[in-house]
């Protein structure tokens, strides 16, 4: 605890020097600032410490302070033996509900003193199960001291975001790593917390330590009267050879320390970044957690990419064919992909499963979701950079093809060529106004790579023409059809659907 509690912020002030590049993820120089200067400098948030937040807010009268500030919940502190008795005459045990409580006391101080409605709330790793207490138990618990009822959490939270959460636990059973960590980290019960039956009572009114969860119940899910997942977004880490000797116990299917299909919770947007729980190439302090942070609180708009319409070959005789895709978001003028979902980083999309677990009741058994993305305004997007001379934003989304052999349950590798996909192809979608610096009326031109001649460099807008949108209820979507080497693999009716939202 008295680690974590040296640091001002709780290291959501650390940046980096290094990212990973290229097919080999060499190592490369490359200056990021950390979240919180770059919230400062994109978006014009105010750090306001004095010394100390809590008595600078409760110096201040009601509504005085900006909105637009950052505020950081030290949860540790009460349990740090360094301060003497400046923070509590006694260090305590560390206590996640209790925590969560002084968590929920500091965003009334918050909302009092700024006069906002809601806040937004940033968490890494267990800080967003500390979020989730809040939000899912301790806004809907009377409060102990005065036993009156506490405002529900959606009343107070607009939007969460989360770095490397494990917000389906952490499996303690494989290596002594994990538990020696946890214990160092929250005391002799540390290893507790992670465990499913443990989150059940801290994450559920009424349960206390030692109830059972019902049958069927998940770690993972929020109850949608609680909170809407859609307004949750969890950043998922896939590399867990930087993280540490903890790694080892976990496996590589994870960030080093969360199993990425423990890392979000579900039905929430999320996105794979190819980072380590925390560290040189940690989600924190990286550029592609801090895009997908920035997007999503402050985007205008939301766009789901889904294929549809997936029909895949029927399968061999005697064997089965195991259909995948890798799919990589990524936006001009960053160095970073904004989402990857990789073979080799153990979480490509499965495509069998996908189709068959999305199926519509109308035969369109080929749903699949591909990505999620947030648009900031062009203009608003160049974060304090140099303007272009078009103000078009540029989106580009690779998908890459290719299937695996399985017999009697193992894979097959006689006519195997490794790298090499059945199909690979990129969307490049331009988002701007048509005109270069008009007033409004943003629009989007798409084109399949292979079909522009040329450096894509050379042409903005990407297509001659913006493509047609149809309004579907109160969202507007576009069919771009799958070009036709591929559509042998996919279908024949097979195409890439983007359907558009506000969000806000």
């Amino acid at each position: 605890m008295d680690k974590q509690a040296d640091d001002p912020f709780y290291g959501l002030n650390s940046g980096a020097t290094h990212i990973r590049v290229g097919a080999e993820g060499t190592p490369r120089f490359y200056q990021f600032e950390g979240p919180l200067l770059r919230l400062m400098s994109d978006e014009g948030y105010q750090l306001l410490v004095r010394g100390d937040q809590h008595a600078y807010l409760h110096s201040q009268p009601d509504g005085a302070v900006t909105p637009e500030s950052i505020w950081v919940h030290r949860f540790y502190d009460y349990a740090a033996s360094t301060f003497g008795t400046s923070v509590t005459a006694i260090p305590e045990e560390f206590d996640l509900e209790k925590a969560a409580e002084r968590l929920y006391d500091f965003v009334q101080l918050v909302r009092q003193k700024t006069g906002a409605a809601k806040v937004h709330l940033v968490a890494h790793s267990m800080g967003g199960l500390l979020a989730r207490c809040l939000i899912q138990k301790v806004s809907r618990t009377a409060d102990s001291r005065t036993g009156e009822p506490r405002r529900p959490g959606s009343e107070l939270v607009d939007k969460l975001f989360t770095y490397g959460t494990p917000h389906g636990g952490i499996a303690f059973d494989l290596g002594g790593g994990l538990v020696d960590w946890a214990m160092e980290t929250f005391g002799p019960s540390g290893s507790d917390i992670f465990a499913p039956d443990r989150m059940y009572t801290y994450l559920t009114p009424g349960a206390s330590h030692g109830d059972d969860p019902p049958p069927g119940w998940r770690p993972h899910e929020i109850p949608p009267e609680v909170f809407d997942a859609r307004r949750v977004f969890c950043v998922v880490g896939t590399n867990a050879a930087d993280y540490g000797l903890v790694e080892k116990a976990v496996g590589p299917s994870s960030d080093g320390l969360v199993h990425i299909d423990n890392a979000y919770v579900r039905n929430a947007h999320r996105a794979f970044v190819h980072r380590s729980h925390s560290g040189r190439y940690g989600l924190v302090n990286s550029e592609e957690g801090y895009q997908n942070l920035r997007r999503f609180l402050f985007g205008n708009y939301q766009v789901r990419a889904e294929l549809r319409g997936l029909d895949l070959p029927d399968q061999p005789s005697g064997a089965s064919r195991v259909w995948q895709a890798e799919v990589r978001l990524a936006v001009r003028g960053l160095p970073t992909v904004m989402h990857e979902q990789r073979a080799a980083h153990y979480c490509p999309i499965q495509l069998n499963q996908e189709s068959a677990r999305h199926g519509s009741a109308e035969g369109d058994t080929g749903r699949v979701h591909l990505a999620t993305a947030f648009l900031l305004d062009p203009v608003n997007g160049q974060g304090g950079r140099e303007s272009r001379p078009t103000l078009r934003s540029r989106y580009t989304l690779v998908l890459r093809v290719f299937h695996l052999v399985e017999k009697s349950g193992r894979f097959f590798w006689e006519d195997h060529l490794e790298q090499v996909p059945d199909w690979e192809d990129t969307l490049i979608v331009d988002v701007g106004p048509r005109g270069s610096y008009e007033a409004a009326g943003s629009q989007a031109w798409v084109a399949w790579n292979s079909r522009v001649p040329g450096s894509i460099d050379d042409i903005d807008p990407i297509a001659g023409e913006p493509c047609r949108m149809t309004e579907d209820g109160e969202d507007l979507h576009t069919e771009i059809p799958m070009p036709e080497t591929v559509r042998p693999i996919l279908g024949s009716n097979s195409r890439l659907r983007l359907t558009v939202s506000r969000f806000g």
